[in-house]
This record gives C-alpha cells, sequence and structure tokens, in this order.
C-alpha cells in the first residue's frame, strides 16, 4: 500500500513529487506516454521565474526529476488503464490498473495532463518545437518581425492570434469555416486587428520545412474550390483546441462535458483523497508555473488529508 501515487511527471506532478517526498511521503510517481508532459516537446522557456536567461524544456523538467528524486520520490514508468476507490470506513483505497497491474494507495494525485490536438500531418512531430507548437505565451516571443499563422477559429484561436500581433510581422488566421466559432467579442476584436489576416474555408494540408528542418510554410487548400496555395509563416500556432488526459477517471472523478478534472475546494476532486493538480484541471492558463503551483497545492492538500487518519 502506497503512501501517494502522483500520475504525470510534468511540472504540476513533478512539483507534487517534490513536496510530498520532503513531507516524509516517499510518493510513487508514473511516467505515461510522455514523460516530462508537454514542457519536453519545448525547446526553449523564458518564462519560468529563476531562469533570466531562458533554459530549455526537457533540462528544466531533468532538474524538478532530480529535485524529486533527491528528497526520495520513486518513479516508474506505466500508462493507467482503469482507477476505483474502495470504499472503507475509515479511508478510502484508492486502486489503479497500471500495464495489467493494480496498484494500492492510500492518497492519489492526479497530473496527468492535456495533450493539444494536432493535424496529424506527415513530419508533425519532428516540427513541433522547430515551428509548431500548441502555446503562444510560450512561444510568441520568439517570432518577432516573422509572419506566422494560427490554425483554428474559436475563442482560443482569437486569443492566441490576438496575443501573436505584439511579435508577429503579419498573423494568419487559418479556419475551416467563413465564419468564427468564437465570441462575438473575440471575433470582433480580432477581425478589427490590421495585423490580422484571416484565410477562411481553408485547411493546413503539409507543412514545408526548409534545410534545417525548421518551419519556413505551410501548403493550404481550399475546402470549397479544392485550389491550392503555398503560405509562407516562420511558425504554426494550434489552436484546436487540448484532450485532458483523463480516460481511466471519467465515470468515477466527475469531469466536466469536454473531460476536464472538476475541482472542488482546492485540489481535491469529488472523490475523498483524490486530488488533480495542472493541465488535466486547468483549461485557462496552462502554463507551466501554473501547473507547478497547482502540483504544490494538491501535495500539501494530500499531505493534510493523510495527516488526519494518522492520528
Amino acid at each position: 500500500m502506497e503512501n501517494v501515487i502522483i500520475i504525470g511527471t510534468g511540472c504540476a506532478g513533478l512539483t507534487a513529487a517534490i513536496y510530498t517526498a520532503r513531507a516524509n511521503l516517499s510518493p510513487l510517481v508514473l511516467e505515461g506516454n510522455l514523460p516530462g508532459g508537454q514542457l519536453t516537446t519545448t525547446t526553449e522557456v523564458e518564462n519560468f521565474p529563476g531562469f533570466p536567461e531562458g533554459i530549455n524544456g526537457p533540462e528544466l523538467i531533468q532538474r524538478m526529476h532530480q529535485q524529486a528524486e533527491r528528497f526520495g520520490a520513486r518513479f516508474d514508468f506505466g500508462t493507467v488503464e482503469d482507477f476505483e476507490q474502495i470504499p472503507s470506513p475509515t479511508q478510502p483505497i484508492q486502486r489503479m490498473k497500471v500495464d495489467g497491474k493494480w496498484l494500492e494507495s492510500r492518497a492519489l494525485i492526479i497530473a496527468s495532463g492535456a495533450s493539444p490536438r494536432w493535424l496529424g500531418l506527415e513530419n508533425e512531430k519532428a516540427l513541433i518545437g522547430h515551428g509548431l507548437t500548441s502555446c503562444a505565451t510560450c512561444d510568441g516571443a520568439f517570432y518577432r518581425n516573422m509572419p506566422v499563422c494560427v490554425v483554428g477559429g474559436g475563442d482560443s484561436a482569437c486569443e492566441e492570434a490576438l496575443f501573436l500581433t505584439r511579435f508577429a510581422s503579419i498573423v494568419y488566421l487559418i479556419h475551416r469555416r467563413d465564419v468564427l466559432r468564437a465570441s462575438k467579442i473575440m471575433a470582433n476584436r480580432l477581425l478589427s486587428n490590421p495585423k490580422i489576416y484571416p484565410i477562411w474555408n481553408s485547411i493546413v494540408i503539409r507543412y514545408l520545412p526548409d534545410e534545417k528542418g525548421k518551419m519556413r510554410g505551410v501548403v493550404l487548400r481550399n475546402v470549397k474550390t479544392n485550389e491550392e496555395t503555398e503560405l509562407e509563416v516562420k511558425c504554426v500556432f494550434m489552436a484546436i483546441g487540448h484532450e485532458p488526459n483523463t480516460a481511466p477517471f471519467r465515470g468515477k472523478v466527475e469531469c466536466d462535458a469536454e473531460g476536464y478534472i472538476v475541482l472542488k475546494e482546492g485540489m481535491r476532486t469529488s472523490l475523498p483523497g483524490v486530488f488533480a493538480a495542472g493541465d488535466v484541471a486547468d483549461r485557462h492558463y496552462r502554463q507551466a508555473i501554473t501547473a507547478a503551483g497547482m502540483g504544490c497545492a494538491a501535495a500539501i492538500e494530500a499531505e493534510r488529508w493523510l495527516a488526519e487518519f494518522s492520528h
């Protein structure tokens, strides 16, 4: 029986691991399909406090990992396939099936993150972090005075495009329809900005990398005329939504319509002893630093929850 199991090794999971390990809880941390989370796909992180020169995403994750290990966190590779809570008059038991094997824990911190939706095109994976990204706040400043494009038509696509006008020379908004899905106020703001150029009824069908493997442009197809055109851009910002990694918990832990875990009070979920942190429960900010803060809060709450039963 573990004291606490933490699912996920992004900023939220690793911060939770540091805090629970320092509280002598000897956490077991499970690394899933993307060890290190989304920061491992980011080359340069300039907005994480304490690194005035910026830091490489994978290096930041590696440092957090070492810090957690130093205090006694244990790491294991495995993907959670199923979850159940066994009620008990004293303290419920959290059970999860990891790669066919059941593990039991007194407390559970879910920090499994959210995965950005991509287009599934050729050489997509190789271009992530090299001119293909899902976060304008993280990467916008690297494209000063350069042409960029945003793919999407909802509120988040509009927000990304508007944010990018601070840096880029021009921001193309590529949308498969001829009207935005965004709220009226966001749509008006976007359409009245002189630096944003919408390209309607169009989809990206191919990425065009340069000889160094960085983005130099995209091929668009008009869905009405089937006409194909090349568009020169230095970065493609994907804004077609995220998928929270909550499949094993849906129907057991309360989630909203899109699958994000609903937080009750602090980092508590609908189940006693189960806490959530980071992008798995945060649809608004999705930043490394907010995920780390949530991981800290979840760890402190888990520690207090466990202490209630040890007296």
